[in-house]
């Protein structure tokens, strides 16, 4: 396991966002039930997205890899398994999305992943799969993970909470284009995260596939037997990756910029840019960039991410190095996912001196405009990792991270990118490869 110590530095420069991680996930699982083939340009291939990509391969589409580029033969809805068993790894989406459409075969697969996996909460999409004629349990405790799924998906009515995870709308969405009578979905509680459900929306459409929500996004009918046509596309750039580069950014006197960001995406944590502004950073804002210059110093902010939970690890570090107090709120969300983040980046940013309290849908950090060096854990999370990461540019000494090899989930080439702003890092891990 790879430790990462950041000293405080001087950062400044620009960089390209990483493509997203969101869209990478949806247009690999569009491809796979698509007819014909799709090629998919400047995927992410990061071990969530690589979890993807070999469960497409396992359900029976043929996949072709270039230097920036993904070529996809699809099975046209008509999996063919080649075997009876997915490992997601880590990826909490390719779970939830490949649990809903290996339910379009008869054939039984379970999908299973690491210790984090067997945690994450999948009661309510299995019990919506049952709804629609599927015969799927969960092989773990209180709802989680192994998942067996069995029987076609017939198709149905069916109610879902939306405040556990976005993620089981939008697999609810993708596999119901290829049910047999079609999906009539209803949303209980609040949906949380609603742009990453915006974001499936705008992929399968461009896939061909037809899906009628309400304005509110509480309720979606999906059509059944949808001929999906093949993708041709290329992945834009990764607002919630680029926000940690962004963030650094806030304290920095000659600032930061991310290349390849598109201000007008649907992608909820572009909302980074209006926050940042919040905080008093000066914010500037082209066709396909975003530059940050920091000032000397920043305020707390008050914020409600129930849209943004991806967003909170780093916001709460800015809050600690603001002055006044920051508070992020509407967030339990955030205790099922990798990691309990609420409860995780609390007790770490405490070993740096951070003052800050944990509720139970929220965070308030007394930000004093100051970190403390020291030793930290990420618990096997990137976004936990990165964030204490940014946090060790602007401590009053060194930081690090243990474990932080984790970072290669979602951002293989964090550390690249961060060293080449001026950050002084010495990282025992290893990059990893694409």
């Amino acid at each position: 396991m790879g430790d990462l110590t950041v000293s405080p530095s001087v950062i400044e420069g620009e960089v390209e966002a990483q493509p997203s991680k969101s869209y990478t996930h949806r247009y690999f699982s569009l491809a796979l039930l698509a007819d014909g083939k799709s090629r998919i340009r400047n995927p992410l291939l990061s071990l969530d997205t690589k979890s993807t990509l070999r469960a497409v391969r396992f359900l029976g589409a043929d996949v072709e890899m270039g230097s920036d580029i993904v070529e996809i033969v699809g099975t046209g809805g008509d999996l063919s398994p080649r075997g009876n068993k997915i490992d997601v790894g880590n990826s909490g989406t390719t779970l939830r999305i490949m649990s809903a459409i290996s339910s379009l075969t008869s054939e039984k697969i379970q999908l299973t992943g690491d210790e984090s996996i067997l945690e994450r909460p999948m009661g309510p999409l299995v019990d919506s799969l049952n709804d629609l004629g599927v015969s799927a349990k969960c092989q773990g405790r209180n709802g989680r993970p192994p998942v067996l799924v069995g029987g076609d998906l017939v198709g149905g009515e069916t109610v879902i909470t939306g405040d556990v995870s976005s993620q089981f709308v939008s697999a609810l969405l993708i596999a119901g284009l290829c049910s047999e009578v079609g999906i009539d979905l209803e949303i209980e509680e609040d949906l949380k995260s609603k742009p990453y459900v915006e974001i499936t929306l705008k992929t399968l459409e461009e896939a061909g596939g037809v899906v009628k929500p309400s304005s509110s996004l509480l309720s979606y009918t999906i059509p059944g037997e949808q001929s999906l046509k093949p993708i041709d596309c290329s992945v834009p750039g990764d607002f919630s990756s680029a926000a940690f580069i962004l963030c650094a950014g806030a304290l920095s006197p000659d600032g930061v910029t991310v290349n390849n960001l598109d201000p007008g995406d649907v992608q909820g944590d572009r909302r980074i840019i209006d926050l940042l502004k919040d905080f008093g950073a000066s914010v500037y804002i082209e066709e396909d960039s975003v530059k940050v210059v920091g000032k000397e110093k920043i305020s707390g902010i008050d914020a409600d991410c129930s849209d943004n939970p991806d967003l909170v690890p780093i916001l709460t570090v800015l809050g600690a190095l603001a002055e006044g107090t920051t508070r992020l709120y509407n967030v339990e969300h955030l205790r099922y996912k990798e990691v309990d983040r609420l409860d995780v980046i609390t007790r770490e940013l405490r070993k740096l001196g951070v003052k800050i309290e944990e509720r139970e849908d929220s965070l308030k950090v007394f930000g004093e405009g100051k970190i403390s060096g020291g030793e930290v854990r990420s618990h096997g999370d990137h976004r936990i990792a990165m964030s204490l990461a940014i946090a060790g540019l602007y401590a009053d000494g060194p930081v690090t991270v243990k474990n932080f090899d984790c970072v290669n989930i979602s951002y293989p080439e964090f550390v690249e990118d961060v060293h080449s702003l001026g950050a002084d890092l010495n990282y025992e891990g290893e990059a990893e490869e694409n």
